[in-house]
């Protein structure tokens, strides 16, 4: 039976201990490594996506995906710290509720990885622009600097290239980090730190430099979409923005799969994970705070008056005009805008060239966490062992690297930020919800077996964190559900094709490592923020 192919957490913790990677990372080590992945294109762009679904309602908003966060975290931190092995919420399924439920979480984090990847290229492409043009006075003509406007005729996509052809640096950006990955460059632990010291520096002097000429009377109208958006509209409002805003979280995913490079895993992938959330969600408000206060945040309207959603063609019509060219909502680097606005515009170029320096390290995440999945399905059987084929000379899975950044830089070329952040979130949001099920499953099943960090009232939490995940997922934009039962409809196709066949666990090798099935030692390359001595399997 599907249902029944599951890999007991005995055999998952066999395998890793067979071949596992150093233990170098403590619990600051691991807090900065949340911290680097969660602090990116959803503080430095998703701000303007925000305020246009919300308007000064996005405080709200980030107190909403923050909650929803949190309450995965623990759930997260507590198979995790059991199952301190690679995979993610993917290796905590399979263990738990089975091999079919597990390809599909690992599917969907295969597409909430790239597309992130994609999100966060096109939002270095805005800040690099906005650079460029404020030190040298020079840009790219609109239609090699964006890419078109999608809308949906029914359920056909119709793109709009008015505004908009191809966005050439965000593909410039994706394709050069996924010729970094496929040589081997690697971020050290000391690197990381660097890089978050940058953002972290950027963000502080934002919320120093806005707070002191915050105007209250930015603040209203709070809420001008209200909670839910005007009727007839999706994925608007203060819960619409949180959906979106959703994205700006789930780095700290990054700490859990860096469980197995973590020392005392039991102890430190929960400080991890939770001390990660909770500084990022302290800055984003802050930097909300002081965005608002400082130049305001209230949305835009179409040509006849009608609320237009973030990357629609009726945004990008109002934000043609003068009347609004300088709104935050209609800008592609909403910080850096916002304190050239109050005067600051040696700090706002300086924070420019942070976020364009900073943000190439979140794509490099992203796309290292979508080969990690590929290498653990491959390890399951689930996926081919030839799609993970090694460089000869960099030894590092090049194929997969290459084919994941080709549809990176595709999505980066043809779609606004704000679009991809809400397919991201589509299999984000699945993902979650999963751990959150998965938790509670265990608890039942096992509920002897060793929890170094147990969840706090998990009948409560759990529930409450599954609950907000469909919550959010079904306030996202009706385009951004679809994305989810569409790719998972293809993901089921491939699975039965190739997975249900080939799967380790359905053959019977329950417990059996690449080497013991005759395949050859797969090496992957080390977690950015670990030092690898040698090679290993996913």
């Amino acid at each position: 039976m599907i249902f029944g192919r599951i890999k007991p957490l005995d055999a998952i913790l066999a395998t890793a201990e067979k071949k596992s990677l150093v233990r170098t990372l403590g619990p600051v080590q691991l807090t900065l490594l949340g911290v680097g992945a969660i602090i990116g294109t959803g503080i430095f762009v998703l701000t303007a996506a925000a305020a246009q679904k919300a308007g000064p309602g996005m405080m709200w908003s980030f107190m909403i995906a923050g909650a929803v966060c949190a309450f995965a975290a623990l759930c997260y931190s507590e198979i995790a710290s059991m199952v301190p092995v690679s995979g993610s919420a993917y290796t905590y399924t399979y263990a738990v509720v089975g091999e079919l439920l597990a390809w599909m979480v690992g599917w969907a984090l295969i597409l909430e990885y790239a597309v992130a990847a994609s999100a966060v290229s096109v939002g270095w492409s805005g800040y690099f622009m906005g650079l460029l043009k404020s030190i040298t006075g020079l840009e790219l003509p609109q239609a090699l600097a964006a890419g078109p406007v999608w809308s949906m005729n029914g359920l056909i996509p119709h793109a709009d290239f008015t505004h908009g052809v191809i966005n050439i640096p965000a593909i410039v950006v994706a394709l050069a980090v996924t010729a970094l990955l496929v040589i081997g460059t690697t971020e050290s632990a000391r690197v990381n730190a660097v890089l978050v010291a940058i953002k972290v520096t950027a963000l502080t002097a934002f919320i120093i430099l806005t707070l002191p000429v915050l105007d209250t009377g930015n603040f209203s109208p709070f809420a001008p979409n209200g909670w839910f958006g005007p009727e007839g509209t999706s994925g608007m409002g203060i819960v619409g923005a949180a959906a979106s805003i959703f994205f700006a979280y789930v780095g700290f995913d990054a700490v859990s799969t860096a469980a197995e490079e973590t020392k005392n895993p039991q102890r430190n992938v929960p400080i991890g994970l939770i001390g990660s959330l909770a500084l990022c969600t302290v800055f984003y408000l802050l930097v909300a705070g002081g965005a608002i206060g400082a130049i305001g945040a209230q949305p835009v309207l179409g040509p006849d008056g009608s609320v237009v959603a973030p990357g629609s063609q009726g945004f990008a019509a109002a934000c043609a005009t003068a009347a609004h060219a300088q709104d935050l909502v209609c800008s592609n680097e909403a910080l850096a805008h916002v304190l050239r606005s109050i005067n600051w515009t040696v700090v706002g170029n300086a924070l420019g060239l942070a976020a364009n320096l900073a943000l190439p390290s979140v794509i490099l995440m992203m796309m290292f966490g979508q080969t990690r999945i590929f290498f653990v399905m491959a390890r399951d059987g689930l996926l081919p062992e030839k799609l993970a084929s090694i460089h000869p000379r960099f030894k590092t899975p090049h194929v997969v690297t290459m084919v994941t950044g080709v549809f990176v830089a595709i999505g980066a070329a043809l779609l606004p930020v704000g679009q991809l952040a809400d397919i991201s979130n589509s299999g984000t949001l699945f993902a979650f919800f999963m751990v959150s099920i998965a938790v509670l499953v265990l608890r039942v099943k096992e509920p002897g077996r060793a929890r170094p960090f147990r969840t706090p009232v998990v009948w409560a939490i759990a529930p409450t964190a599954a609950f907000g995940c469909v919550f959010l997922f079904f306030n996202l934009p009706v385009d951004a559900q679809l994305v989810l039962p569409v790719w998972g409809g293809l993901g089921l196709v491939l699975y039965f094709i190739y997975g249900y066949r080939k799967s380790h666990v359905g053959r019977g090798l329950v417990e059996t490592h690449e080497q013991d099935a005759g395949i050859p030692p797969q090496p992957v390359p080390p977690m950015p923020g670990a030092h690898t001595p040698g090679g290993r399997d996913a």
